[in-house]
């Protein structure tokens, strides 16, 4: 039996596209903060917009985790907990080190991920340096060779990102988390593929233990 292809998915109108990037650079940048209310008259009053394309962003971005939508509450930024970053991070942990390897090993130019680096260097600020730190990871990831692996990375890469935002607000560790991925490019730009991904498992690792550490190790 000849197999029908899937239908190409439907393309965002360019309003609702518009409005979907500009919510969610707020939400990743902490202009807008976990558990805050996104009224939909009050967004389209902001970005110049009907309704419409604004509804259809926060349809997005409940999709991809960003905001929870409640029959009571309305539209709300998600929070972030402990049960939740661990869950996100869980995900990471057991594939994009393993994204890593693939890419070290086939020899992918990383130019993207030294320029991401440089960007959160001489990032004038906390949303500009968020920016390039999620740049940073998915340029490790991008080149690995199966686009099934690159597309379960980015679907959990916004609510990573969310997690991160939160932990950085409560205790800011830009330099050292700058310093791990500065060994871990020189790791893989060095053809070592099985110490740049275990180094990348580390620095995944440590970051949400000590954002979200386990309720027995405060004891």
């Amino acid at each position: 039996m000849t197999s029908v292809p899937s239908p190409a998915p439907t393309p965002i109108p360019s309003r609702t596209q518009y409005v979907l990037e500009a919510i969610k650079h707020r939400i990743l940048t902490g202009q807008l903060s976990p558990g805050q209310s996104l009224v939909e008259s009050e967004l389209a009053t902001q970005f110049g917009v009907s309704k419409t394309p604004v509804r259809e962003a926060l349809k997005t971005l409940a999709g991809t985790g960003l905001v929870v939508m409640s029959q009571y509450k309305g539209v709300t930024v998600r929070m972030v907990d402990a049960a939740m970053a661990r869950e996100v991070y869980d995900v990471r942990l057991l594939l994009e080190p393993e994204a890593l390897r693939r890419s070290v090993r086939r020899g992918a130019s990383l130019d993207v991920a030294s320029e991401a680096l440089a960007r959160s260097d001489s990032a004038a600020d906390a949303a500009e340096r968020s920016l390039a730190n999620r740049a940073f990871h998915r340029a490790l990831y991008l080149p690995c060779g199966n686009p099934l692996l690159t597309r379960m990375l980015d679907e959990v890469r916004d609510q990573a990102a969310l997690v991160s935002a939160v932990a950085w607000s409560e205790t800011p560790s830009w330099e050292r988390e700058a310093a791990e991925h500065r060994e871990i490019l020189r790791l893989a730009l060095a053809g070592d593929d099985d110490a740049a991904a275990l180094a990348l498992h580390t620095h995944i690792a440590s970051f949400v233990a000590r954002a979200f550490p386990e309720e027995d190790d405060q004891a």
